[in-house]
């Protein structure tokens, strides 16, 4: 005989799926996750760059520029009134530009840097620090002491912050940028004896030094930024050597792996600083520094070294001779896919096929590269960008365009 079964109302088992659904959710998550990494999804950390709106009727001109992983961005804008017959006239109006997630276009937005006089170079520097973050170093000039000013709503708002260290931090939080801090109080940076690494918060835009220091000397060089996947470089010397090194953080900057590099000069000359930048198949280091012979440059190009494990061991490819190019690099070298690597010098651009052995001249000229958190970006004029993630592919777009340049 069969017993007869009752069978719930529809409304009150859906009721019961959710409950179990979420009992079962709850049981699986266990601990906290780490913060996440701001790197867009979609072909992973070498893939096409952002596209990037258009800012070509921002006014005046950029004096410094960056992205946060997201595309999104600020610009440091000056728009100048100059008097030839008499310099000390002149002055120049301070702005941010502003391309807020998602936007289709960049906005002005009011600075909260004084405006310049006449004969006072433009001296702040731009620090981005995730999405409608940022902080705003004023260099200050003449006897106006070191500024910060800190947003974190995309520079509607701006609140000055105390540019000394503010306490410890285990790692390099999500968004932040990576500093040199001088560790003697009161000491001006151009004298300081000795610095350690200090991370801008993204939170309060505060610099607070790591708790794991490399030991690279008394003058560590820190990449601001975190590479394409996630390491985090600083660059100085094997103590009591002179010997150039680098030491790479895999988790944040909590731990650090130092290795030495296979210089061309006796320690006696060491190498000024060294430029690391991780790219789709291998890691290269540019030793910058003093060069023997030949006609002076600017940003002297020692020697090129490329890992092909990470970092932990290295190999000179390139070694700078009194004549043969490139002698100079502007900013960071550009890798990319099977050992291409280019190099933008002094007087023009170069390209290697075979992981920095040999170069031939390129012809679209030079420009300045260096590490933003949506990719490499490339200046190549006053006002036209380049955005690129795998060496490759490039996102281009103008800044701050005036009527000359707008062509």
């Amino acid at each position: 005989m069969r017993v007869p079964v009752s069978r719930a109302p529809a409304p009150l088992r859906a009721l019961v799926a959710l409950l179990l659904a979420w009992l079962l959710a709850a049981c699986t998550e266990g601990s906290a996750p780490e913060p996440r990494s701001e790197r867009p999804a979609g072909e992973g950390v070498f893939g096409a760059p952002p596209t990037i709106a258009d800012g070509a009727g921002l006014p005046g001109w950029a004096s410094g520029v960056g992205f946060a992983a997201d595309g999104s961005g600020f610009a440091l804008l000056a728009e100048c009134v100059n008097d030839p017959a008499r310099p000390e006239n002149g002055f120049c109006r301070q702005r941010v530009g502003v391309l807020d997630p998602g936007a289709e276009r960049w906005v002005p937005r009011a600075s909260p840097l004084p405006e310049l006089r006449g004969t006072e170079g433009v001296s702040a520097q731009l620090w981005v620090l995730g999405p409608g973050r940022a902080l705003i170093e004023d260099g200050g000039g003449g006897e106006r002491p070191l500024r910060d000013w800190f947003t974190a709503d995309g520079g509607r708002s701006w609140r000055r912050v105390d540019p000394r260290p503010a306490g410890r931090t285990p790692d390099i939080p999500v968004g932040a940028v990576l500093t040199a801090a001088c560790a003697v109080p009161g000491v001006p940076v151009d004298s300081c004896p000795r610095e350690r690494l200090a991370a801008i918060s993204p939170l309060d835009g505060r610099r607070r030094e790591l708790v794991a220091q490399p030991p690279l000397g008394a003058h560590p060089r820190p990449a601001t930024v975190a590479e394409p996947d996630g390491s985090w470089w600083v660059s100085g010397v094997v103590p009591g050597t002179g010997r150039s090194a680098v030491a790479v953080s895999r988790d944040r900057g909590r731990s650090w792996s130092v290795s030495r590099l296979p210089s061309p000069a006796p320690a006696d000359t060491p190498a000024w600083h060294t430029s690391v930048v991780v790219g789709p198949d291998a890691v290269y280091a540019a030793e910058m520094g003093e060069l023997k012979g030949g006609e002076p440059v600017k940003n002297p190009l020692r020697a090129l070294h490329r890992s092909l494990d990470g970092g932990r061991t290295w190999q000179r490819t390139w070694t700078t001779g009194p004549a043969k190019e490139p002698r100079s690099l502007e900013g960071l070298p550009v890798p990319g896919p099977g050992g291409r690597i280019e190099v933008a010098a002094q007087w023009s651009g170069y390209r290697s096929l075979d992981g920095g052995r040999t170069f031939r001249e390129l012809d679209d000229g030079t420009s300045w590269v260096r590490r933003t958190g949506a990719g490499l970006l490339r200046e190549g004029s006053r006002c036209r960008y380049e955005l690129t993630r795998d060496g490759v592919r490039w996102s281009e777009f103008r800044l701050a365009c005036g009527e000359s340049d707008d062509t």
